[in-house]
This record gives structure tokens, sequence and C-alpha cells, in this order.
């Protein structure tokens, strides 16, 4: 008899081709008939369509609460990456905090006298940086979506992240969904340094895109961010101090003993595998959902994460 999971698996691009005409196609009645679901196609993906974050390029954000992992992005900002890994090396944000949290936005943290030179010295870092906001690069391995988007010409992902792209020009940008991290920055467009960092924790402000640089996302533990208590408005400062969240430590999962790394594998946005778990949420076809979207949005697609099926 054959294996029915090698057999799900050749049948995925397959699968991903009928999902996209059949939107419009009647419920099947025949149970054996029905699409698959998101976990049955993540059941059946083969291990080469997942990935494991590199440690070099992935910080640890130790909390009271937990830790949270975050992947950076240097293939769209490799400057602030940089100083980001030197500071999370030389222990910046050790002891800083979580300083605000503004509903329906983000998070933000680092140094919260706004004068990094004098609470903290930036080491080995960088104190100026170019704004890096877009990348003009034909390297980037871009995996359009089929939907359009109202804030750019194509979105998509690349190596992960979500991005957007004018095919005009070839110049392509990270999006700012949830979980997105970010650099602060002044009024001047290179005003940043990657010293203070916020979490997108709100529903996507893609009006910050080719804004501000974008440097990595969450990938685990975006919970202990989402729960954290609003501050007060306008802008979610904390006046009491007491109010903030520490942080305990920051720091490169490459420096961490590799006993103490989590251990995480990423689905390719590049895979057969994702391509069918895209489909299945644009066109929800089980019981509940009685019209199908036949769209998604670009910060809507899920980002599926799970333990190595093979232990390290």
């Amino acid at each position: 008899m054959p294996n029915p999971r090698l057999l799900l698996c050749a049948l995925l691009p397959a699968l991903i081709a009928f999902s996209a005409t059949s939107a419009a196609a009647p419920e099947p009645t025949d149970e054996s008939a029905k699409p698959l679901s998101v976990q049955q196609i993540l059941d059946a993906s083969p291990a080469s369509d997942w990935r494991a974050p590199d440690p070099d390029n992935t910080l640890y954000m130790d909390l009271d609460a937990g830790r949270v992992v975050i992947e950076l992005a240097p293939q769209f900002a490799p400057e602030h990456v940089a100083n980001i890994r030197t500071l999370a090396k030389e222990g910046f944000w050790d002891g800083l905090s979580i300083y605000r949290s503004q509903d329906n936005f983000v998070v933000q943290f680092g140094d919260p006298t706004g004068d990094e030179a004098t609470r903290k010295s930036l080491g080995g870092a960088k104190a100026h940086l170019p704004a890096e906001f877009e990348r003009v690069d034909p390297a980037l391995n871009f995996h359009a979506l089929p939907d359009t988007d109202g804030w750019a010409p194509q979105v998509g992902f690349v190596d992960g992240f979500a991005a957007a792209r004018d095919p005009a020009t070839g110049t392509t940008w990270m999006a700012h969904c949830y979980g997105a991290l970010g650099t602060g920055r002044d009024m001047a467009a290179d005003s940043s340094n990657g010293a203070e960092l916020y979490v997108v924790t709100g529903q996507s402000p893609r009006q910050l895109d080719r804004n501000i640089t974008l440097v990595g996302r969450v990938i685990q533990g975006m919970p202990l961010l989402s729960v954290i208590r609003r501050g007060p408005e306008p802008m979610g400062m904390y006046d009491d101090p007491g109010q903030r969240t520490p942080i305990k430590a920051i720091r490169l999962a490459s420096e961490v003993p590799a006993a103490e790394r989590i251990q995480l594998e990423l689905l390719r946005t590049d895979s057969a595998t994702f391509d069918a778990v895209t489909e299945a949420r644009r066109n929800r076809r089980d019981d509940w959902y009685k019209v199908p979207a036949g769209h998604i949005d670009l910060c809507n697609v899920p980002l599926p994460s799970r333990a190595p099926t093979v232990k390290p």
C-alpha cells in the first residue's frame, strides 16, 4: 500500500492549482473529496520545506514572563542588523525596559531617556546609520502572492519576511505586519541606529512602510508582548517607570549555549507547502465558512512554525 504521507507531498502542487480554480465550485458532498485542511497540508510537508533560523541572526529577548524570539533581516537592512548584533553582544538592552505600549499599534523598548550616549554607551556599534527603508537587489528571493494589495503593486515574502515590491523599479521593502520589528527614528530619515526598537502589536500600520527601517520579525512569543498593559494616550508612554516591563537581556542565539536555545523550524515561504497553506486560507472551505473569500491580505498569511522533527 503506498505511503499516504509521500503521496500527499507529491500532490501538493496539483492541490494548489486545483484550489486556485475552485473558489466558485459547489461544496463537495463526499468527505474524501473535501480540500485538505491547513494542518493536513502541514502534516504532509517534506522536511525540505522547513528551515531553522540562523542563530547569528536570531535574538532572544528575555522578560520575566518568558522569552521572545526575533529573526533579523540583514537582506533588507544590513547596516542596522550589524549594529543590533553588536549591541546585543555588548548587552546594551540588558536592564532596560519596554517603556511604551500604545493600543492597537506598537510596544517600544530601549533607553526611555532618549539619550543612549549618556544612559548606556553604544560601545562598538555605529552612532549613525543610513536609512534602509527599501532595497533594489535582484538577488532577493521574492515570492509573490496572487492577490492585489492597496499599499503596493505587488506583495509576497522574502525568506519568511512579509514584503512588497514595485516591479517597474525592482524596489522591495518589508511590510509593517503584526510582529514586525522596526527601529525608532526622529524627523530625519537617517536618525535611527538600532538602539530604539519597536514591535507591531496592533492592526498592520502599512502607512509606515518605506518610512522606517524594518529589521526583522517576532517568530515566537508574541503573546508576551501583545498582553503588556497599555500606556496612557496619546502615545502609550508610561508616566510611572514602575509600569515599564523590565528586560532581563537581549542576546543573539549564537551567544547562548546550544542546550539553552529554542529549537524551532519555520515553513519556507518559497515552498509548495507554503503555497498550499496560503491557498487553503484564501478559500476556506471547512463547514463553518459559507462564502470563501478568494482573497488573503499579506499580513494575514499564516507563517507556521514547529519543533524540529529531528532533534539536533
